[in-house]
């Protein structure tokens, strides 16, 4: 098994699995730690502030507006203050959500997400829950593979961060539509959430192995219903989507945008031969739009493992490709 295969292999989404929420006691055996020589090794606190974490959370519109404020001061000022990127992705007609992403030390991501639960705290936008005065909500976007390192064995972690930092924590117990993303939400003081921050980043910098493949949520319009997706549309619930051929081999369709297309083919092929190599399925792309969309088919075949591998291979490279755009746009607007 090569190093991509086996990359792919630990990072497979346990579907199957369900973490409790809020502290709720968790299933003996259900997430197994990494060994020694699988974690990276953080000596002290001095070693995690520096290590490079990206850290999502899914904010309203008007929370979005609060925190990028007038003109782009506030996200500004914030990026300043923290040495950390962040950015928020643009609105989407009829979608209530967007989507904060920050990247940079650990420091610095849980210091930028204490000034923006600050910044709302001073600014609550219209209708925003009630919470108790001088608190705010954060709702963070954490990789299903992930949750077990935070929630901990028997709920033990969840509860210690809690307890440490004064946070109230809920973790959902489903993954976001489309995704292999959950959510966990931090309600709590703008210094408490800094500190949950901190201590929720630990854990994903120590088991940063089980994100790489996740499939990042992407808010999208009611109308698109469980088959949307902001990526590739995937059409996996629809029996005509997969055709038998030779018996064990299956055919399955993928329409992709058109100005995405370049970064799964990448430069002089070399992207689609890797994820040819590694999935072991055929993938053949069409040279010409399928409808007026603009949208080209790719056409995957192979065994169910290959084709899971390939669409686990095209998902992560769409989704690192719309959040490096989305970064761009966001720094150049403002």
């Amino acid at each position: 098994m090569t190093d991509a295969e086996q990359q792919y292999e630990s990072s497979k989404p346990r579907y199957e699995k369900s973490y409790p929420s809020n502290g709720a006691p968790e299933p003996a055996g259900e997430s197994e730690p990494q060994s020694d020589t699988q974690r990276p090794q953080f000596p002290n606190d001095e070693a995690f502030a520096a290590a490079q974490l990206t850290l999502r959370a899914l904010v309203s519109s008007k929370e979005a507006g609060v925190i990028i404020g007038k003109q782009g001061k506030n996200v500004a000022d914030l990026r300043e203050a923290t040495g950390v990127k962040a950015g928020v992705s643009k609105p989407v007609p009829g979608v209530h959500d967007r989507v904060l992403s920050v990247t940079g030390t650990l420091e610095g991501v849980a210091k930028a997400y204490s000034m923006a639960a600050q910044t709302l705290v001073d600014s609550p936008p219209p209708s925003a829950s009630s919470l108790a005065s001088g608190t705010t909500s954060i709702r963070l976007l954490i990789s299903h593979n992930q949750m077990g390192t935070i929630i901990g064995r028997q709920g033990l972690k969840i509860k210690a961060i809690q307890d440490e930092c004064s946070v109230r924590m809920v973790a959902s117990k489903e993954m976001l539509p489309n995704s292999t993303e959950r959510i966990v939400e931090v309600q709590g003081a703008a210094e408490s959430i800094r500190l949950a921050v901190w201590e929720i980043g630990k854990c994903l910098v120590e088991d940063w192995q089980r994100a790489t493949g996740t499939i990042l949520y992407n808010p999208q319009p009611k109308e698109f219903g469980s088959s949307g997706y902001s990526g590739p549309r995937v059409r996996t619930g629809n029996p005509a989507d997969f055709e038998s051929s030779d018996g064990a081999d299956q055919t399955q369709n993928i329409a992709i945008p058109a100005d995405m297309v370049g970064c799964i083919i990448g430069r002089g092929g070399a992207k689609i031969q890797e994820i040819r190599r590694v999935s072991g399925a055929r993938i053949s792309i069409a040279k010409q739009p399928h409808d007026e969309s603009g949208e080209r088919m790719f056409t995957i075949r192979g065994t169910a493992d290959e084709n899971e591998r390939a669409l686990f291979m095209l998902y992560e490279q769409l989704e690192h490709e719309k959040v490096r755009r989305q970064m761009e746009d966001q720094e150049q607007d403002e």
